[in-house]
């Protein structure tokens, strides 16, 4: 049986890192996915132990997975990352670098792990935040009431005017996949699938303008791809407080098993998965 490892949503807290590495440690799984929003606030200095924005890649991320290489040796684990609408995109070229072999990015690739295609994307539909790094219109371009278009706010890296005006989730998605067979893939996303039990958000009751607000914010194009193409497993975060609303972190559109591991708690949710056996998955928070 193999064992693969989901987290999602660490944002920077050294504690759940550290919980990470002792469970990769431990428990020596096969692959370890992160879905996104890794990094510190990026408006504040983290002053937990000492360790600021500048240097919180090194000193934590690279530093804690070298330090799982270096004592794993071969039993080290095949690790996938993709970063999230909180992450600035500014930060991406120092994942992308990665000159230890210590993990693949896979923000709109597509990698083999054995049997399995597995696939990355980490933007999200439009939000009220103003930092747009890794927002794109999902379907058209439709705002939600309450959030701001990917033209509006600001951005860590220049992208071109074209892109952000007419770039849409589903376009990306459709480029991504092509025809290829999905039914042995695993896909890393930030944004979870809309209308599911990943993407509720506490928005009962809000109105902007006296427009109700939608209770639902995952992407549909998401959702259309993964109700269409039926890839294996799809792994999914951004939405914190969903599993504290619905109860689950699981779900299931048609044969895909749809997982999260964004909560809305001070621990670290840990998703363990055998491919395998998907319906037979479990989420521990440490």
């Amino acid at each position: 049986m193999a064992i693969w490892f989901f987290v999602s949503d660490l944002h920077g807290q050294i504690d759940r890192y550290q919980k990470l590495f002792e469970a990769v440690l431990t428990q020596k799984p096969a692959a370890v996915f992160l879905g996104g929003d890794l990094l510190p606030p990026w408006y504040a200095s983290y002053a937990a132990g000492g360790v600021q924005d500048d240097d919180f890649f090194h000193a934590v991320v690279q530093a804690g997975f070298g330090n799982l290489k270096d004592r794993l040796g071969n039993a080290y684990p095949r690790v996938f990352l993709i970063l999230g609408n909180d992450d600035p995109r500014s930060e991406e070229t120092k994942f992308k670098k990665n000159a230890d072999g210590l993990w693949d990015y896979i923000h709109g690739q597509h990698v083999k792990l054995g049997d399995y295609s597995v696939y990355g994307y980490g933007c999200v539909p439009p939000t009220p935040f103003l930092m747009k790094d890794w927002e794109r219109y999902d379907v058209s371009r439709y705002v939600d009431p309450g959030c701001l278009s990917p033209e509006e706010g600001w951005r860590t890296v220049p992208v071109p005017e074209n892109e952000i005006k007419y770039g849409t989730i589903q376009g990306d998605l459709d480029a991504l996949v092509g025809k290829a067979d999905l039914s042995q893939a695993v896909f890393l996303f930030h944004a979870p699938p809309y209308h599911t039990k990943l993407d509720r958000a506490a928005l009962d009751g809000k109105m902007v303008e006296g427009v109700p607000l939608d209770i639902h914010i995952g992407s549909i194009a998401v959702k259309r791809m993964i109700e269409k193409r039926q890839p294996l497993i799809t792994l999914h975060g951004h939405v914190h407080e969903s599993a504290g609303l619905t109860g689950a972190w699981q779900d299931q559109i048609g044969r895909t098993f749809i997982f999260s591991a964004a909560h809305d708690v001070p621990e670290l949710a840990l998703v363990r998965f055998d491919p395998q056996k998907p319906e037979d998955a479990c989420q521990e928070l440490l």
